[in-house]
């Protein structure tokens, strides 16, 4: 009895001497209790804060859902929906309330909501960890905050622990060309920093670590048909190009184009990832063709699976999940703002992550 009564105690002393062991145990539990272990011991809370465990559990994350505009989650399965670790935006007593700008792995980008533009402050948010920092303000006083057409963030879980900030200024226009400056900041030295910005003239995408604007090809078939340009955007790394193709021959369907390339040079090219008729949805819901095609594309999410795969259609005020491999559908939520069935839907994606910064 006396060896059974201390062999728990002796099989856990082995397990929480054994990093290796106790990290494959821990990757596999929910978030809510990875946070909750950090207070077991100073070893554990060291061991969960390494880089080498965030990366690899945000390896492993997944997207439950996103928020809207006026901050309203909405999860992607509504058969089992996950509720976010937050509840509002109050991580800082802003006297003229938060909202969110952007995501990016796993972090939001806010801004204040109301107010005038001097009162205007960014912050960068972990709703998981609850970390949040206050973005220094954009060096030129009023004249040049003023000017501001752009905010977005970089931030990959793996490659580093610091994020960017890339702003996009508009300057006074020559020649009926548009110019801008882009003004960049980085978390890991806290400043600001001018690059050079040539005029608005082809598509661009902008090379943060070699802080160069480059052109972006777009897809051959884009120039052949009357196209829409309904979503851009990325999903587990893979940049997508979505466009509502009408023709003819073919009829209503979308095209789904994947990135070819390593970002690392000239040879980026668009290939054909998806091609979806869409027939059948408009069967289910034909409001989306009633009156110059009544729906957007929301988000294109790649599953930890091929098969698992799937876009969100809004289509008038409601949203739609459409499996890409097996075309099945289903209504995912319909409590959409009446605001929104004209303009554009902003959704940010919602990520947890362990990452720190």
């Amino acid at each position: 009895m006396e060896d059974s009564d201390h062999q728990p105690t002796h099989s856990g002393s082995l397990i929480g001497s054994n990093d290796d062991l106790l990290t494959e145990i821990l990757l596999r539990l929910p978030v809510t209790s990875i946070l909750q272990f950090k207070s077991v011991s100073k070893h554990w809370r060291l061991l969960l804060r390494h880089r080498h465990f965030t990366q690899r559990y945000d390896t492993l994350s997944k997207s439950p859902g996103f928020f809207t505009t006026d901050n309203i989650y909405v999860p992607y399965d509504v058969a089992n929906p996950t509720t976010p670790l937050f509840r509002s935006l109050d991580f800082y007593p802003d006297p003229h309330g938060i909202r969110i700008v952007q995501s990016c792995n796993g972090l939001l980008l806010c801004r204040t909501y109301r107010g005038s533009i001097d009162a205007r402050k960014y912050y960068v948010f972990n709703p998981t960890t609850k970390q949040f920092a206050i973005v220094p303000r954009l060096p030129g006083g009023y004249e040049v905050r003023k000017t501001i057409r752009f905010m977005g963030l970089a931030f990959h879980r793996t490659d580093c622990v610091h994020y960017k900030l890339v702003c996009i200024c508009s300057l006074e226009s020559d020649d009926d060309v548009e110019l801008f400056q882009i003004q960049i900041y980085s978390s890991d030295t806290g400043e600001w920093k001018i690059c050079p910005a040539p005029s608005y003239r082809n598509h661009l995408y902008f090379k943060i670590d070699a802080e160069q604007l480059q052109t972006l090809p777009l897809p051959v078939e884009m120039t052949v048909f009357q196209t829409v340009t309904m979503y851009f955007g990325e999903s587990r790394g893979h940049l997508h190009l979505t466009v509502l193709v009408d023709s003819d021959e073919t009829g209503l369907h979308l095209n789904v184009y994947e990135m070819l390339g390593d970002h690392s040079g000239c040879m980026l090219r668009w290939f054909v990832k998806y091609q979806l008729q869409l027939h059948e949805i408009c069967g289910a819901f034909p409001e989306m063709t009633c009156s110059s095609y009544d729906f957007d594309v929301v988000d294109v999410v790649r599953g930890v699976k091929e098969e698992d795969t799937f876009i969100v259609l809004r289509i008038s005020c409601k949203l739609i999940r459409y499996n890409v491999h097996d075309k099945s559908f289903r209504q995912m939520s319909d409590v959409i703002n009446y605001a929104f069935r004209k303009d554009p839907f902003a959704h940010h994606r919602y990520i947890e992550t362990l990452a720190y910064f």
